[in-house]
């Protein structure tokens, strides 16, 4: 049993892992076009860099829910809990 919880957390680790990589991706795909796009069309008028920086906003906080949770809050709690409320389950 305590395998597949273990094989379950490493896939959702792996699926928050491939979520995060994908999207960092595409927003430095899209943020390139749209800099081509607004270099070409009004090169005197910047007006990308407001999607790159409320993008990058997401993308940072994104990043700490997959990176950082861990270790700023710590989920030991969360597992000391689960085990608690199994053991008053059992008895």
């Amino acid at each position: 049993m305590e395998q597949d919880e273990k094989y379950k957390r490493a896939r959702n680790k792996v699926k928050e892992l491939k979520g995060f990589y994908s999207n960092l991706t595409s927003y430095i795909i899209i943020n390139l076009f749209l800099l081509i796009v607004n270099l070409i069309t009004s090169p005197n008028r910047l007006w990308f860099y407001w999607v790159t920086i409320f993008w990058g906003i997401g993308i940072a906080i994104h990043a700490f829910s997959v990176f950082g949770k861990k270790r700023m809050f710590g989920d030991e709690w969360e597992e000391k809990k689960i085990k608690e409320y199994i053991e008053k389950d059992k008895s």
